[in-house]
């Protein structure tokens, strides 16, 4: 089953592949380290929390170092909308698309 990612607007952005977050045509564009999420640089970026990319504002966990391309794994689908859920957290998932 696919672990979506969603925007805080309730918009299906992304998904997670093994331990990487790619956008919806599939394109890697993130990568987990636990619950924190890095750009493929290593560049942290935020938290996944409730399936979004979220400012927990926690600090920052530095760099992890580029983890390299896994490549395009392909469109999963749309899930379509699940709705806004009220997270006081900033969304952070455009910071994913900066790399």
């Amino acid at each position: 089953m696919t672990e979506y990612i969603y925007r805080a607007f309730g918009e299906a952005a992304g998904f997670v592949n093994g331990r990487f977050i790619h956008d919806m045509d599939g394109r890697p564009i993130g990568k987990l380290n636990g619950t924190h999420v890095h750009q493929l640089s290593g560049d942290y970026v935020g938290e996944l929390h409730e399936q979004m990319v979220v400012d927990m504002h926690l600090g920052s966990f530095g760099s992890i170092g580029s983890s390299g391309n896994p490549g395009n794994v392909g469109r999963p689908g749309n899930p379509g909308g699940r709705g806004s859920i009220g997270l006081s957290y900033n969304d952070m998932f455009d910071r994913l698309l900066r790399d």
